[in-house]
């Protein structure tokens, strides 16, 4: 794997990292279908007892990688939604990972970057880091990462900052539920390392059992819920402000709502 790496230490601790740094882990095609086997690999082995999910570089994920998203709109149906699902399908492989995963958050994340925190059990971040759901400023919608997010900020806190692209501050993450917890830089691996420890005395079936009963309990994200999502990020893909959107981003100009 190119655009993310998988190291598991002597305890069953393993460590999932997104390795795109120079384009801020950016979530590719390539990386979409990396982190998938990647889950496939995590779940299928007995011998992992905690994940971390962690990033390297500057930022934790900037969300959808813009030129995928682009070639997504110019290619034809049937591409659109092979490549919709595809991501619909990471994501879902991630919040169903039998062992609880631990969103290590050491730096900024945006839209689907929000996603990908959302489906971590607990995800604690480092001081000074920024957050956003900013697909609406490009035209489009939080589609696929939408049954996450709202499980975990639950519908009202998200409605504040779901359709706006307004940007908030870790302490505002923990408010709305994103975040566990906020610490310094310096302190983050301990405070990864205080939510890994209590687990390595748990019994791992019940660990399981205990996560499977917190989704069964919690909102409903079958397959209607994520064909639904599909069917609206292939829409919105469509649409004249996506198309408007990309292009004032890539021209370096604003979009025409933007004044």
């Amino acid at each position: 794997m190119d655009t993310v790496r998988l190291d598991v230490d002597g305890r069953g601790v393993a460590t999932l990292t997104l390795a795109r740094a120079g384009k801020h882990n950016a979530l590719s095609a390539q990386m979409i279908a990396e982190l998938t086997q990647a889950a496939a690999r995590i779940a299928g082995d007995g011998a992992i007892r905690v994940v971390v999910l962690a990033a390297e570089g500057r930022s934790f994920c900037a969300g959808g990688d813009l030129g995928w998203m682009r070639a997504q709109m110019q290619a034809d149906a049937e591409t659109r939604r092979a490549e919709a699902t595809k991501l619909a399908r990471m994501l879902h492989a991630l919040n169903t990972l039998p062992q609880p995963l631990i969103g290590r958050v050491h730096a900024n994340a945006f839209g689907g970057g929000v996603g990908m925190m959302s489906v971590c059990d607990v995800a604690l971040g480092a001081e000074g880091a920024t957050f956003g759901l900013t697909e609406t400023r490009l035209g489009l919608i939080p589609a696929t990462i939408s049954p996450y997010v709202i499980a975990r900020m639950g519908e009202a806190r998200a409605r504040r900052v779901f359709m706006s692209s307004r940007l908030f501050d870790a302490a505002e993450a923990v408010e709305l539920g994103l975040l566990a917890r906020v610490v310094a830089p310096e302190a983050l691996d301990a405070a990864v390392e205080a939510e890994v420890v209590p687990y390595l005395a748990c019994a791992p079936g019940a660990v399981a059992a205990s996560k499977r009963l917190a989704r069964m309990l919690g909102p409903n994200i079958d397959e209607a819920v994520i064909a639904a999502t599909i069917d609206q990020l292939v829409a919105a893909w469509e649409t004249d402000e996506a198309v408007e959107g990309i292009d004032a981003f890539f021209g370096k100009r604003k979009p025409r709502w933007a004044g």
